[in-house]
């Protein structure tokens, strides 16, 4: 049982003397850029599909 307590003894030093946490204002930047980024790639995949749909109904056309 030692192992056990000695693990969760060092993460805890480590976490509150060796961890830099980052300020609030650090945090918000980051979440921020974060949804910007979602957005981006969201709005790039939803034009994929729209294409893509758009070409597979063409063909299907074509086809049938």
């Amino acid at each position: 049982m030692s192992g056990i307590k000695g693990y969760f003894q060092e993460s805890f030093t480590e976490l509150v003397h060796k961890v830099t946490w980052p300020t609030w204002s650090e945090l918000q930047n980051s979440a921020v850029l974060v949804m910007v980024a979602t957005l981006i790639i969201a709005l790039i995949v939803a034009a994929m599909d729209f294409s893509f749909g758009k070409l597979m109904h063409a063909l299907y056309n074509l086809l049938y």
